[in-house]
């Protein structure tokens, strides 16, 4: 099964997510440190569609500038996708998909549905 995890190293529940896609046998991983090859427009919208959440949904609010970029509250999907393309530190993480779906991985465990 091939894995693609959008990863920040920086980042322990992401890191714990990248150690169960190294371990589990049979899975062949994707590491995509999306700090330094950043989301375009079009994957977040995917990502976020097979995954089953709206961008307000995948928005890091913590330790990123989401509030101060007026994102919180009253902004639109495209307005959101736009600041996560052009700041990555604005997607929550770990994002991980395989052919079995897309899953934001926090609470970890939710790895485990998709492999």
């Amino acid at each position: 099964m091939k894995a693609t995890i959008w990863h920040n190293p920086d980042c322990g529940t992401s890191r714990k997510a990248l150690a169960i896609l190294q371990e589990t046998a049979g899975v062949d991983v994707t590491v995509i440190e999306y700090k330094k090859t950043p989301f375009d427009h079009a994957k977040l919208v995917q990502l976020f569609a097979d995954a089953g959440l709206s961008a307000l949904e995948a928005l890091r609010t913590r330790g990123s500038p989401a509030e101060e970029l007026g994102l919180i509250e009253g902004a639109d999907e495209d307005r959101i996708l736009d600041e996560m393309a052009a700041n990555a530190v604005l997607v929550e993480r770990p994002f991980v998909e395989t052919d079995k779906g897309v899953r934001l991985c926090r609470p970890l465990e939710r790895i485990h549905e998709i492999l």
